[in-house]
């Protein structure tokens, strides 16, 4: 609902936007070849089509001790660093990953990804950013303004798009949060400089799961379009005794560079479980973590990353006692609308031959991963991806020992390819389930493989509608949330009632916290594993 109203608007006083819609509903209706506006004139009518809201200008406060808050002197400041930073436009650009500090410091970096941008124009730019000062769980805070005013002046809030995002409720307003937080207004006179008075989202990230960060991808990604940029704010290492991280103090540069170079290849990898184990293992303090982890669970399947600047406080100061680590970062490709909201089926069936191709991918995926430390194409595997394989699905793979149990581990929301979600879930659930020791390269020959390939959830009104035996199904009250694959119930032969008691006690809930107040979704899936004597 959220997406549909976003993309309606609230412009129709003017014909552009009435002709935008009247696409749209065609499109809805299956006609293909209905005309679209040019992406300009596009771009255009959106920058106006404000909703009639009254008018709120939030002052940042970061004038005078982030950046001058003289606006000749700011100006001077952001020309010099464009104009230093060797950096050629670059097509395609869909989001960046930016540098936070005060602009003397990560001023020359964070223009580096300015000016790759800098020829394309965009119909509005979502940033997101951490929250250092006000703790914030599990959710994140958008502002009540509807402009932002900074020394190079006002800049217009996309509110169609925040009031879309604040029918999730992982989306708040949280009081203070604009006043004590920088990571997300840092950004702002940079966006003013190079690319005008783009409407923005702000977006400030408290600390999330893993599991917090895909959910928030999914929601913005379903608002996104070909035409909106999206901006990370991060930092990278924080090195030194001010910081409480000191894991080397011999040839600091070096280490540091290696250190975030690693960091680099975490995020290259565009998996976000691999950039969570990096950070976890390294102990590095990269405070933009958060939002980090949510953009790489929502990037396009076409996204390439690159790597545009890398530089340290240390190294502009001649200090490295203290130093703090800067990487502009630039990810080529296109949003596709609605690319995680979809709510219907696989429309492709999948054959006996991709079930099995799917099942040596799982299997091959795991053994390379444990013997080699990295995950395998499916070209060096010989295994060929068919379309229906390519449907974005969600998926679970299933691994048994002796019939017993040994990992499992997958989403539910359709995010990737399934061919992809096959990968990467293969490789969790065989190292990643906190359940069960890793798998070693001795077990393999043991396992047997099984991959549950997901319809979307949808709501139900209540434990009624659940079907045993066809559905799998969460249940969600209380901020707690568990799941069970449509598989469970007859396999441990369990009724409805049963089972909802077992999911609820998963979920860390009483037995029958079911009965009243919780929150249903089911789902069902094509279930298929090796069969082996």
């Amino acid at each position: 609902m959220a997406k549909r109203r976003y993309l309606a608007g609230a412009g129709l006083i003017l014909a552009v936007a009435a002709a935008a819609i009247a696409v749209w509903m065609t499109r809805r209706a299956g006609v293909e070849d209905a005309p679209r506006e040019p992406p300009q004139q596009a771009q255009e009518a959106e920058m106006r089509e404000q909703p009639a809201r009254p008018k709120s200008v939030f002052d940042s406060p970061l004038a005078g001790r982030w950046y001058p808050a003289s606006p000749p002197v700011l100006t001077e400041m952001l020309d010099q660093q464009l104009a230093a930073a060797e950096q050629t436009p670059v097509d395609g650009v869909c989001a960046l990953i930016l540098p936070h500090a005060g602009y003397q410091y990560s001023g020359p970096a964070a223009a580096y990804g300015l000016k790759a941008v800098r020829n394309r124009r965009y119909a509005r730019i979502v940033i997101l950013g951490p929250s250092h000062r006000v703790p914030l769980r599990g959710c994140a805070s958008v502002p009540e303004a509807t402009h932002y005013r900074t020394p190079l002046g006002e800049i217009p809030l996309d509110v169609t798009f925040i009031e879309a995002l604040l029918e999730h409720g992982m989306f708040r307003r949280v009081a203070q949060v604009e006043d004590l937080e920088h990571s997300v207004q840092i950004e702002v006179p940079l966006i003013q400089h190079a690319l005008g008075a783009t409407p923005l989202v702000p977006v400030v990230v408290g600390h999330l799961t893993l599991d917090e960060a895909r959910e928030m991808a999914r929601v913005l990604r379903g608002l996104l379009d070909a035409d909106t940029l999206v901006i990370v704010s991060s930092d990278f290492t924080h090195y030194g005794p001010n910081y409480g991280y000191v894991p080397f103090e011999e040839d600091v540069p070096a280490n540091l560079e290696r250190l975030d170079m690693a960091a680099w290849n975490a995020i290259e990898a565009k998996e976000p479980g691999v950039f969570e184990t990096w950070v976890k293992d390294s102990g590095a303090t990269v405070c933009g973590t958060c939002p980090i982890l949510v953009l790489l669970s929502m990037l396009p399947e076409d996204a390439r990353p690159q790597l545009l600047k890398y530089d340290t406080s240390g190294a502009i100061t001649g200090d490295y006692e203290n130093s703090v680590s800067y990487l502009c970062i630039a990810f080529t490709g296109a949003w596709r609308e609605g690319g995680l909201m979809s709510d219907t089926a696989a429309a492709l069936p999948l054959s006996q031959e991709d079930k099995e191709r799917l099942l040596r991918l799982a299997r091959e995926t795991l053994r390379t991963c444990v013997a080699e430390g990295r995950t395998p194409t499916p070209e060096e595997l010989g295994v060929e991806i068919t379309p229906a394989m390519q449907q974005t699905m969600g998926a679970f793979v299933t691994l048994h020992a002796h019939g017993r149990l040994r990992g499992c581990i997958g989403e539910i929301e359709p995010r990737w390819p399934l061919y992809q979600a096959v990968m990467a879930n293969a490789i969790n659930a065989g190292l990643k389930d906190y359940r069960f020791p890793s798998v070693t390269a001795d077990e393999l020959p043991e396992l047997d493989f099984q991959i549950s390939a997901l319809t979307p959830p949808q709501p139900v009104d209540g434990p009624e509608r659940i079907v045993i035996g066809r559905h799998g199904m969460t249940v969600e009250k209380g901020g707690r949330r568990a799941v069970f694959l449509p598989q469970v119930a007859p396999e441990q032969g369990w009724d409805r009632d049963t089972t909802l008691n077992h999911l609820c006690m998963k979920a860390g809930l009483p037995p029958d916290a079911w009965r009243q107040g919780a929150a249903f979704t089911v789902f069902e899936a094509v279930v298929f594993g090796e069969e082996q004597g």
